[in-house]
């Protein structure tokens, strides 16, 4: 998708807000912890280079993916640190994760023994392996102790791989409730109480299991929503520190009119207007990721809440206005104007849905613009 620079519409990344989150967990953890930045799906929608490059000056030991053209981005970026992919790669790539020195998770025997195989007819660095464990999740992961120490045992005799970590991960830490937390933990005691050495590194602990279950962090944790600064239980529970958000989401006013009385506004004419009205297009729609939900929900303009009339279209939105503005008018979507604010956590308890799926739903026309 190419990039609207020609377009008065951006995502605006704060670097003092990624360093104050990253760096203020850092200082949390213990000696022999390590913290690796989860930026998979393009930092949850923030840039994954720029987001990576200050997670590093925070402190960062290492990095998380989900897929393996992830981790090839920051390889290509510069990073040397170490990446795990998260998610299950096809083993026909074990080559060149070897050769990128990037890890891979691991869920079964015959994934193993097929990049061995592969690895031996090449001469390459071994391939680091973690080796995941479902205790609950219900994803991906060895679920039984005969299985994983099958794995386990091979890993070690295995000239061709590195037994370089094992992990679970847990599916309500951002919860008041604790049980199902707490039947994960005993699950995954009993899982590793096969393995008679553990590997480098052992994490259990997302951002919610970090922040509120710090306890249970073993040696490496996967900091992911809340070094963007968004709470991991949308408000559920609260926060051990203060989290500063770092995307904001501006764009302008292109077009403003008076309408009278009975007009209809966008597809379907599903609003009309009661009375004469002033009406703003802004230049941003649904391609962008502002979706056709958001009908009814408020922008700020000039400092005040102004509502989004009739359907979201593909490129462009109408609010309505209690005055006339000129084009060019500043239009917030995310972010303070005045003494007013937006969250992503205001536009996904709108849209009944969690503001990681709302920072991931803006599209790559909108640039990401780095300050400070």
């Amino acid at each position: 998708m190419v990039v609207g620079t020609h377009r008065n519409a951006q995502i605006l990344i704060s670097k003092s807000a990624l360093y104050h989150n990253i760096s203020n967990e850092k200082k949390r953890l213990k000696n022999n912890e390590y913290l690796f930045m989860v930026v998979k799906a393009n930092g949850y929608g923030h840039g994954a280079v720029a987001v990576a490059h200050e997670a590093k000056k925070a402190g960062a030991d290492g990095f998380c993916v989900a897929i393996l053209d992830e981790a090839l981005q920051l390889r290509d970026a510069g990073f040397d640190e170490p990446i795990l992919v998260l998610g299950i790669t096809d083993v026909k790539h074990a080559s060149l994760m070897a050769e990128r020195n990037i890890s891979a998770t691991v869920s079964s025997i015959d994934w193993l023994r097929a990049a061995d195989e592969q690895l031996a007819q090449k001469n390459l660095p071994k391939l680091n392996v973690h080796v995941g464990l479902d205790t609950g999740m219900g994803r991906i992961g060895f679920q039984d102790k005969d299985s994983l120490k099958e794995a386990v045992d091979f890993l070690n005799q295995s000239d061709n791989l590195n037994f370089e970590g094992i992990f679970t991960h847990f599916s309500t830490a951002d919860t008041h409730n604790v049980k199902y937390f707490d039947l994960q933990v005993e699950r995954f005691n009993d899982l590793i109480s096969v393995i008679d050495t553990l590997p480098k590194y052992v994490h259990v602990s997302n951002s919610a299991t970090s922040l509120w279950h710090s306890e249970f962090n073993c040696n490496m944790i996967r900091f992911g929503v809340a070094g963007y600064g968004l709470n991991p239980s949308g408000g559920e529970l609260n926060l051990p520190y203060e989290l500063k958000p770092a995307l904001s989401l501006t764009t302008e006013v292109v077009y403003c009119k008076k309408i009278d009385a009975g007009r209809s506004v966008g597809y379907g004419a599903t609003y009309t207007s009661k009375e004469p009205e002033w009406i703003a297009t802004v230049p941003v729609g649904y391609a962008d990721g502002i979706v056709r939900a958001l009908q009814g929900f408020s922008l700020l303009v000039n400092g005040k809440f102004c509502p989004i009339v009739g359907r979201v279209c593909m490129d462009q939105l109408m609010i309505k206005l209690d005055e006339p503005v000129k084009p060019g008018t500043k239009v917030t979507i995310v972010g303070q104007d005045g003494k007013e604010k937006i969250t992503l956590q205001d536009i996904a308890s709108y849209c009944d849905t969690i503001h990681y799926e709302v920072a991931c739903l803006l599209t790559d026309r909108l640039p990401r613009i780095v300050v400070e």
